[in-house]
């Protein structure tokens, strides 16, 4: 039977190869410019004329004219075919190849799939050209119709049935149709109807001009905005960008900008922007990010400047960063899209923005610092953690040097405090390994009667000691989690020192007996007792553990976020001092020390 390569195997082999490397490997190769050179091994020379563009993943001889990839280059210095060089190369780099009987069914069934877009490409663009509300549209947009055809622009009519009508024609069937996002069942099964209407449709096209699905845009203020192909047999989102197709045509691919929408492609490219791709509406994708890496030798991000907008710019760095690639971003106005922008402010205006573009470190550094207050300690404190953490992802200690400079600075907070930080142990929570195991009660989570557990520090007190007085095994994972200093009131306090005393003599607590005691305490608040005697816990104990971890955890982060606050307010005290000693410098540094100790703590228990 024969055998196939799938092509994500390929995609892989050929992200895989440095063609200079590969090159170098056979012959010698000098730096010239952006270019290397070299004597072309395909035929006898005397004066180098065999070129290797790096970034642009190609060789070519201006003496013999041989040219082309990587793997071209492994098939005429080998002598293999296609399916060799791939073998040859995946052997090289590592890379396992699975070989896949061929599925004719299935080979056609693509193909099928890409003649079906093809012909509802051509339908859209034909209706485009007759339709001159979506024309008119383009026109206030600045798109031309040059563009417009560069890049297959369509639009699909306000009607439910004229593609499946001109698809059906071609003898399409309606299961492959449906397949491919292209129309959907009436309520009922009753027909067919088309999914794409009122919409300027945008082709999308991959590197080999193949139509492999579409996204559409309304022309008004109808939801939603924006509808895309659904995955099919030849589309996934996570695996294409939008404009990519043109790339090699009209791009030197010194540097790739990423997007988020259509317009915002099509405009850019439209005022002299050819370089830019958008992500398809979806979150960046690993596949995604080893394109832009392949195709570019900078990667700038210019997502919108709105919330959303940053939340995906912050996500698409760390992919990106994943996979060996470090990104500059560009920052809009607010409010504003890469559309809005070079439509306002020109070309000139939006390559300027390339200038004061920041690195994604600066870019993570000025995003958090839009989050705090710096006239607030406790926020400065806050911060500089928060950058601690991105200081600390860097691998070069020259660039965490500049870094940590550059912050002691700005937050007048000593070097020291920040590098004791970055290089700081992870905390353990002392508390995480104690668990109360009561071996006959269920492990179902607990549900409150009536209502919830009130947070509050003096109500999780009293029924810790309710429990407490009730049943010694409860006591004995009470104590497991929290002592004396945990209970800020008073009579708790007081009680819960009786009741550890009490458990010392017997496995009994009589509430009697302790009323009679704290009847000999000065000061001691009776109500309490009282309110504890007559006290009906609300809850249903189908996990007593729980019940217990929720309450002590109250006790826990009380007392750190008392003791948390009172740090703070010191710091706030010795950072007004002009003339600190050396001592108060190094009380200083060891009190913001403290900080993000006890905050992860705090972090720790909240989420036990």
């Amino acid at each position: 039977m024969a055998v196939y390569i799938n092509d994500d195997t390929i995609e892989k082999v050929k992200e895989s190869i440095d063609i200079v490397n590969l090159i170098s490997d056979y012959l010698p190769l000098k730096k010239s410019g952006t270019n290397y050179v070299g004597l072309c091994p395909f035929h006898s020379e005397k004066t180098p004329s065999f070129t290797v563009n790096q970034s642009k993943d190609f060789f070519h001889c201006f003496g013999c004219g041989e040219g082309g990839d990587g793997v071209t280059f492994i098939m005429k210095k080998e002598n293999l075919d296609f399916p060799e060089a791939i073998k040859f190369l995946a052997d090289k780099y590592g890379i396992s190849i699975e070989e896949t009987p061929i599925d004719n069914k299935r080979l056609e069934e693509k193909n099928r799939a890409y003649e079906i877009n093809r012909d509802a490409a051509r339908f859209f663009h034909d209706n485009l050209t007759k339709n001159p509300k979506a024309l008119d549209y383009l026109k206030r947009r600045k798109i031309s119709p040059k563009v417009i055809r560069q890049y297959g622009l369509g639009f699909a009519e306000d009607s439910w049935g004229k593609l499946y009508d001109f698809l059906k024609l071609k003898d399409y069937s309606d299961e492959e149709l449906e397949k491919l996002g292209l129309i959907g069942k009436r309520t009922g099964n009753k027909g067919y109807y088309d999914k794409f209407r009122n919409r300027i449709i945008f082709p999308i096209i991959d590197t080999k001009s193949r139509v492999v699905g579409f996204g559409g845009r309304v022309l008004d203020h109808t939801m939603p905005k924006y509808l895309n192909s659904q995955d099919t047999i030849v589309f996934n989102k996570g695996n294409h960008l939008y404009g990519l197709n043109l790339l090699n045509k009209f791009s030197s691919r010194k540097k790739i900008l990423l997007v988020e929408g259509y317009m915002d492609v099509i405009s850019l490219f439209s005022s002299g922007i050819n370089y830019s791709v958008a992500s398809l509406g979806t979150a960046l994708t690993s596949r995604q990010s080893k394109l832009l890496k392949r195709y570019g030798e900078e990667v700038y991000i210019c997502f919108d400047s709105d919330l959303a907008g940053i939340n995906a710019t912050l996500k698409a760095i760390d992919i990106l960063v994943a996979e060996g690639v470090n990104p500059k971003i560009i920052l809009l106005p607010d409010g504003m899209d890469p559309d809005d922008y070079i439509n306002k402010a020109g070309l000139m205006e939006f390559e300027k923005l390339f200038v004061n573009s920041l690195n994604y470190i600066d870019f993570k550094i000025h995003i958090n610092k839009k989050k705090y207050n710096f006239e607030k300690s406790e926020d400065k404190i806050k911060f500089t953690i928060e950058v601690s953490k991105i200081i600390k992802s860097l691998k070069s200690p020259i660039e965490q040097a500049v870094y940590i400079d550059k912050v002691s600075e700005e937050m007048n907070i000593p070097k020291e405090a920040i590098e004791k930080e970055i290089k700081g142990n992870t905390y353990n929570n002392r508390y995480t390994n104690k668990r109360p195991n009561f071996n006959n009660v269920s492990k179902s989570k607990i549900y409150p009667v009536g209502a919830k557990i009130i947070s509050g520090n003096i109500k999780a007190e009293v029924d810790l000691i309710k429990l407490m007085i009730e049943d010694k095994d409860y006591y004995e994972s009470i104590i497991e989690r929290v002592n004396i200093e945990h209970f800020a009131n008073y009579e708790c306090s007081e009680l819960f020192q009786l009741i550890k005393e009490g458990y010392s003599k017997s496995d009994n607590i009589e509430i009697e007996e302790l009323i009679n005691e704290v009847k000999e305490i000065e000061n001691f608040n009776m109500n309490i007792i009282k309110s504890i005697k007559s006290r009906e816990l609300k809850f249903q104990p189908t996990d007593m553990d729980q019940v217990i971890i929720d309450l002590t955890n109250n006790l826990i982060l009380y007392k750190l976020e008392t003791k948390r606050n009172e740090i703070i307010d010191h710091i706030a005290k010795l950072e007004k001092q002009t003339d600190k000693s050396e001592e108060e410098n190094e009380l200083f540094i060891n009190l913001c020390m403290e900080i993000p100790k006890i905050n992860r703590e705090i972090k720790l228990i909240r989420h036990e």
